[in-house]
């Protein structure tokens, strides 16, 4: 199942991905927003991430103007690898190098015709392992470092 979140500046690109995730059989769970009406994004990227965290949820794609800031929330939650891509390179790479478990796409950023290329090329990567664990390994050091 694949966790969906945005703000209001993300909202639209969201449903377009649903629709496309929907239409295409991959079952997805809507953390919200559900309007363009304004609202804080760390709620929503907080949302999507303790899904993925808890395994409620294998993925996450998050989404809000750029993708940072949602991106930076739910990168505070331990055990996330959250990347803003704004091209398909950088999506097929955070996932087979970076194991990373939520995308973040930014609607002021990307088009939508682009944004469904990434995801598909997004969720249809598999993590290479090997060399890159050991650099997941020491991602999560760090995350243990500091979250005592």
């Amino acid at each position: 199942m694949i966790a969906l979140g945005s703000d209001h500046g993300g909202y639209n690109l969201k449903e377009t991905i649903k629709a496309y995730l929907e239409e295409n059989n991959i079952p997805c769970k809507d953390f919200g927003t559900n309007s363009t009406e304004s609202v804080d994004y760390p709620e929503f990227g907080a949302k999507v991430a303790e899904a993925v965290v808890s395994k409620e949820c294998e993925k996450g794609i998050i989404c809000c103007g750029t993708g940072i800031g949602i991106s930076i929330s739910a990168n505070k939650v331990p055990g996330i690898r959250c990347a803003v891509v704004s091209d398909t390179f950088s999506a097929q790479m955070s996932r087979e190098h970076n194991n990373a478990n939520i995308l973040a796409l930014g609607e002021r950023v990307i088009g939508k015709g682009l944004a469904l290329e990434i995801v598909k090329v997004w969720l249809s990567t598999e993590f290479a392992g090997d060399r890159h664990q050991r650099r997941i390994d020491k991602i999560t050091d760090i995350e243990k470092k500091y979250n005592r």
